[in-house]
């Protein structure tokens, strides 16, 4: 499910920035955090899909202006039918019944009745003077006291960032509301008759609102303080002591709220070293020299690429101490060690969660089964990191040392701290996760034959191949793994295992996603250089299922009929006979199109002869009959109430088209 966190006119940049770390962190894997304009929340059907929406800092006024042509009204449908609402200081004025903003002060006055009215009163402030836009002067380091009664994991008072937020007046006049913190020091404005309310939670029909008038999504390591400033050093030091006493706050009142929580999560993950392999040495080595000669590096041995910059090491380097890192780094900007592997792989103390030597071992032996005597390009040369950025964004957005990689290569990382989804989501990727992007280059001219929309049905055709096929041909078919049109990857629920997928007109809600392939494309030289990030859940149960959850319980209805176990599924194995699969599946098609692809593809499939609702074809009933094999697009034929061809045929595109598996709904993608 999404959290969309509203990022339009009235918000501020700094206000969206904290917004989406602090939420990323706390709620991934469990949803998906993405920043939207208002033309998402005016225009497209966001609500199915999401489970919160989020008004960060900023203004008011600018936001009802932009709301105001049905997006209020959008939104309040939306959270009395069981969604959250989560306004934070400007998005805290947004959501109650009254602002009153600087009141006698005509530069700064905003007052008059607000229509989202999550709370019903009123919202006044600034709770403390000195506030100026644009600037960190009325910034402050507030003290809350908890209502532990409400809260009872968290501590009596907790410090939040504040600048320009309100107080919700006469709260106890009102049933629907809880005051989760109260400011312990004296306003400069009239709090009302109860105690002076900074953060609360309010009732609305099925679904709730979260309203504060200070900041505890800002996280003390992105502020920083200029000598303009200087009272804001202390700000940022008193934030920072009792850092996690906000954190714990925050978590209590997202769950308040009845959200899925990050309960592992204690701060951001440090980026590691990348580490360049391959099967060998040599191979890897004459690659870092042929990117240092294309490229250059500068006097301390750092390569910069287009969006990210590199600290080259070779060997005999073991890399162990250069994980000793001391602050916060932002992982965007911060200076990456990638260190080429000599004659022996790493240290397991270097890379406890992936094991090199496993993984070449069964990327050999799965082309040894199929019968060649040397090992393929793909995932060799390969770079492995325990946590990193994003295994597509590296290669996407670094292009000047794109241009120098071979076809086949590849990343692989078992945490992501920013990890990239369909429609910009990103995320932070747990381990568990298996996270690999590969390189795939093509010349112009072969497209023709062979079009880029299929490397996303090839890629998720791979993954399922793998799969089933994990021990030898047919091994593992007993895994109820399906392919979900155009890009995802679905199993069988756990629960409905033992009795079987129920019929085809309600099996998508039997099914839960587990994966799925993001590509991405550039063009250099009369040459595509394809993208595919490809990622599957192995072992993490959040935030549906897994192969190995779901391999339990296929194991256990296997031993009452006296079968045998199915192997566990492993990250260097899968992704290794991944790999295989897809690498031999890409050289057949460059060759032969996708049609030699299609039985296969419809055989892995969800969607043979699934009823679905056209949302931009005037919600037109149809039936699912395959994919054109030329330019990969959905073929439905609209059928009437009884199911009777009309004779329309429609062709849908899978870049421009999202699939709702719940609803079957296929409308335009946000």
């Amino acid at each position: 499910m999404n959290v969309l966190v509203y990022s339009g006119p009235g918000t501020t940049a700094d206000s969206v920035k904290h917004c989406l770390e602090t939420l990323r962190n706390l709620l991934s894997p469990y949803y998906a955090v993405t920043a939207v304009d208002s033309r998402t929340l005016l225009k497209e059907p966001w609500a199915p899909k999401t489970s919160v929406v989020v008004f960060p800092g900023g203004a008011d006024l600018p936001m009802c202006r932009e709301m105001a042509e049905g997006g209020i009204s959008e939104i309040v449908k939306f959270v009395r039918k069981g969604g959250r609402y989560i306004g934070f200081c400007a998005g805290g004025y947004f959501g109650s019944g009254r602002c009153e903003f600087a009141v006698g002060n005509p530069e700064l006055e905003v007052s008059g009745s607000r229509d989202l009215k999550f709370f019903p009163g009123t919202c006044r402030g600034p709770a403390f003077g000195g506030f100026e836009y644009h600037t960190e002067l009325g910034t402050k380091a507030v003290k809350l006291n908890i209502n532990t009664s409400i809260l009872p994991d968290v501590p009596n008072t907790v410090h939040n960032y504040y600048n320009g937020g309100g107080v919700f007046v006469n709260t106890e006049q009102y049933s629907n509301v809880e005051v989760l913190a109260s400011y312990e020091q004296q306003l400069d404005v009239d709090p009302g008759s109860g105690i002076p309310a900074a953060c609360i939670i309010t009732k609305v029909g099925h679904g709730f609102a979260l309203l504060t008038g200070t900041h505890p999504e800002f996280t003390p390591a992105f502020l920083k303080a200029t000598n303009k400033e200087p009272e804001f050093a202390s700000v940022i030091k008193t934030l920072s002591d009792s850092d996690n006493a906000r954190l714990m706050f925050l978590k209590s009142s997202l769950r308040r709220l009845g959200l899925s929580v990050n309960e592992e999560f204690t701060g951001r993950p440090s980026l590691t070293p990348l580490y360049l392999s391959s099967i060998r040495t040599e191979d890897s080595l004459k690659l870092l020299q042929h990117i240092k000669n294309e490229i250059g590096v500068d006097d301390e041995g750092i390569l910069k690429g287009s969006a990210n910059s590199f600290r080259l090491h070779e060997p005999p380097a073991t890399a162990l101490d250069l994980q000793l890192k001391e602050g916060y780094e932002d992982p965007d900007t911060a200076v990456m060690d990638l260190v080429a592997i000599g004659n022996n792989f790493p240290d397991r103390k270097a890379t406890p969660y992936f094991n090199f030597t496993t993984y070449y071992h069964e990327l050999e032996a799965s082309w040894r089964a199929g019968g060649d005597t040397t090992v393929g390009d793909f995932g060799n040369p390969l770079v492995y990191g325990e946590v990193l950025t994003s295994t597509s964004l590296l290669l996407d957005k670094n292009t000047n040392i794109l241009k120098t990689l071979p076809s086949g290569f590849a990343i692989h990382g078992t945490t992501q701290v920013s990890g990239r989804g369909r429609g910009g989501n990103i995320w932070i990727n747990p381990p568990g996760v298996l996270a690999v992007s590969i390189l795939m280059r093509m010349a112009i001219e072969q497209a023709k034959r062979s079009p880029l929309v299929f490397y996303q049905y090839l890629g998720t055709m791979a993954y399922v191949e793998a799969v089933i096929n994990y021990d030898g041909e047919g091994s593992h078919s007993s895994m109820p793994i399906r392919i979900k049109w155009p890009n995802d990857i679905y199993i069988l629920k756990p629960e409905y295992v033992a009795s079987g997928p129920p019929p085809a007109t309600s099996s998508e809600a039997a099914y839960a996603k587990i994966g799925g392939i993001l590509v991405n494309t550039n063009v250099f030289d009369g040459e595509y250089y394809i993208i595919a990030g490809c990622g599957l859940n192995v072992s993490n149960a959040a935030p549906t299922t897994s192969l190995n959850l779901v391999l339990e319980t296929v194991n256990a209805v296997l031993e009452k009929s006296g079968r045998e176990r199915l192997s566990a599924f492993t990250q260097e194995k899968l992704m290794a006979r991944f790999l295989w699969y897809l690498e031999k599946m890409v050289t057949q098609f460059k060759q032969e199109g996708f049609e030699p692809f299609l039985n296969l593809y419809y055989k892995r499939w969800l969607h043979g002869g699934q009823i679905v609702w056209l949302h931009n074809k005037g919600n037109a009933r149809a039936r699912v009959t395959g994919i054109t094999k030329d330019w990969g697009m959905l073929k439905a034929e609209e059928v009437n109430m009884e199911g009777k061809p009309t004779g329309v045929v429609y062709e849908l595109q899978p870049d421009g088209n999202s699939f709702d598996m719940l609803s079957g709904l296929i409308s335009t993608k946000s």
